[in-house]
């Protein structure tokens, strides 16, 4: 309890100084829409003018027309007010499109720097961010600040300027009336401070409730096979429901503080209107003031806390879209754990990859997942990773393709530290092929492409041909111009990881990584697979996370990890000789293979 409460104070201390924050910040990145808004707030004040021109003109009617007879005055007040009116409307529509161009032009700013913050960052920014979390970063987040750009940065000028010009407006006509008009003013403070600590705890929790709340319907949606497949149905619905029962509680509380705020602000102008009714008509009897300027008064009001309300009701507003800013801001500065060098050198073309007394923890973890591993594949030979579950070979594979840089030690190809070299020539030198082939929606080529957006059609039919899928791909309904749909559901399992391994033959590596690409293909489809992987392995040094024997036994060099080590190193059959790890292994396979 005392750790839920000490957060929330944490929370309120934010949301006292983020909105500011992150506020100017979003100006000073919207500032390629500074003309807009010179032209939006030039409208918004000549709008505000006819809007107090208003009581002003009736103000004239009364005493210079109908209280000494003047049909005259009275039908000039008439005339010009129609024009006023007429001149507020027309401007009203141009500022309200205006204003929502630059507005909607900042929202498509912030969503496409905000994917590619996303698109940049490595392997640990996703261990550490849930899926469902970034999804409603892009669509909720971005979302709750529609209402901002759409009406309420208009909204915001025109409150503000309505405020000044009516306050000095009511002053020029009378001070006396004025000063009984704020005397409420006191109490609006007192509530707009109570309101702001209150809205800031309850904004925060609504933007925390709508990510959880996102993220469970996105794991129910991702998993909904794994659901059916074991009856849990129930189970999951159980789970959304209560993030959803959490999210409506938090919206609902946030609803009664607003309701509370707007309360106090229509009962502070109804007061003041009673007030100016009550004692303006004294003063009128007195000769002090005119019915006129009474009448002006009471309308004027409206001017002056209504206002109130709207920068109330926009604050409102204000603290969610700041919250959101606030945490999208937090992806725009994240830093990707794996960074580009200020001064990137040029890889070889061809090297050892060597891991120098290498030492990585995953974060969050309680120890390391490598601790002091050091290992060198020859440029040109296969090396196969082995050992137990949660071992660490997958992390050893990944830190050889600088999916993560270790803690301690290093990664070099040829001599060059990866950390050294380039993202675009580490990738065109080391690729990664996974369990899964994961394909985009699109045709064939398009999925073949993203590999080497430029190369020509001669390019990928030559890499088509070198591990003979060229006939495989052309007897598909379209060929290369198949569509894919969404993940490749057109597609088997099997012809999703050949388009993967035309992938890497379109870029022709100098190292493949591999996480048993053939682990999860029915026999037929494993021995097609198995050609072209056989097919492409050739000429490239290859680093593979081994699962089964015969995948180990083609490889030149066999590594155990285990403990987060390396245990053994050697050939087949150096290392069924020691009798150790390896040993082990290998007879535990032997009993699982079919006889």
């Amino acid at each position: 309890m005392w750790a839920d409460r000490g957060g929330i104070e944490e929370d309120q201390k934010l949301g006292r100084t983020q909105t500011r924050v992150v506020l100017m910040r979003s100006i000073r990145m919207a500032g390629e829409f500074r003309r807009q808004g010179a032209w939006a707030l030039l409208l918004v004040t000549i709008s505000v003018i006819c809007t107090l021109a208003g009581p002003v003109l009736v103000r004239h009617g009364i005493d210079s027309g109908i209280r000494v007879g003047d049909a005259g005055a009275l039908n000039f007040t008439v005339v010009m007010y129609l024009v006023v009116v007429a001149i507020a409307y027309v401007i009203g529509r141009i500022q309200y499109v205006v204003l929502n161009s630059a507005g909607e032009g900042f929202l498509r700013l912030l969503r496409i720097r905000v994917f590619g913050q996303m698109q940049r960052q490595s392997m640990a920014f996703f261990d550490r961010e849930k899926a469902g979390v970034l999804v409603a970063r892009m669509t909720a987040d971005i979302e709750s600040m529609a209402e901002l750009v759409q009406w309420g940065l208009m909204q915001f000028l025109s409150s503000f300027l309505l405020l000044f010009f009516a306050l000095f407006l009511l002053l020029s006509m009378s001070w006396q009336l004025t000063l009984i008009s704020l005397l409420v003013f006191p109490f609006l403070i007192a509530a707009s401070v109570k309101f702001q600590r209150d809205s800031n705890k309850a904004y925060l929790e609504v933007r925390e409730k709508v990510g959880a709340n996102l993220s469970a319907l996105q794991e129910g949606i991702a998993g909904v096979r794994v659901i059916q497949a074991y009856a849990r149905e129930d189970e999951q619905i159980r789970r959304f429901e209560e993030s959803n029962r959490a999210l409506f509680r938090s919206h609902l509380h946030s609803i009664k503080v607003t309701t509370w705020y707007f309360g106090v602000i229509e009962f502070a102008g109804i007061a003041s209107s009673a007030l100016i009714i009550g004692i303006g008509g004294w003063l009128v009897h007195r000769g002090s003031v005119s019915l006129g300027t009474v009448v002006a008064f009471v309308l004027l009001l409206a001017s002056l806390f209504d206002p109130v309300q709207q920068l109330s009701q926009l604050y409102n507003t204000l603290q969610s879209a700041a919250a959101a800013l606030h945490k999208l801001f937090g992806i725009l500065d994240a830093q990707p754990d794996v960074a580009e060098s200020d001064n990137p050198i040029t890889l070889p073309v061809s090297g050892d990859v060597v891991v120098d007394a290498v030492t990585f923890t995953y974060a969050g973890a309680h120890r390391s997942a490598l601790s002091d591993v050091s290992v060198t594949l020859k440029a040109g030979t296969r090396l196969a990773l082995v050992g137990p579950t949660g071992a660490g070979k997958s992390t050893l594979a990944k830190l050889m393709a600088r999916l993560y840089d270790p803690e301690v030690g290093t990664v070099s190809f040829g001599g060059v530290d990866l950390r050294s070299a380039s993202l675009d020539d580490l990738r065109r030198r080391i690729v990664v092929i996974p369990q899964e082939g994961f394909l985009f929606d699109g045709t064939v080529r398009d999925n073949l492409l993203i590999a080497k957006p430029e190369a020509t059609e001669e390019e990928l039919i030559n890499a088509l041909n070198k591990i003979g899928l060229r006939e495989r791909f052309e007897s598909l309904p379209d060929g290369l111009e198949t569509q894919v749909r969404e993940r490749g559901s057109r597609l088997s399992a099997g012809e999703r990881q050949l388009v993967a391994l035309a992938r890497a033959a379109l870029v022709d590596p100098a190292v493949l990584v591999l996480d048993e690409a053939t682990s999860n293909l029915d026999p037929g489809t494993e021995m097609l697979v198995e050609a072209a992987l056989e097919r492409l392995m050739v000429g490239r040094s290859v680093i593979v996370v081994a699962h089964r024997l015969s995948t180990v036994q083609r490889a030149d060099v066999i590594a155990v990890v285990a403990d987060s080590r390396i245990a053994e190193m050697g050939s087949h059959d150096e290392l069924v000789a020691l009798n150790g790890h390896y040993a082990l292994l290998a007879s535990t396979w032997n009993k699982t293979q079919p006889h």
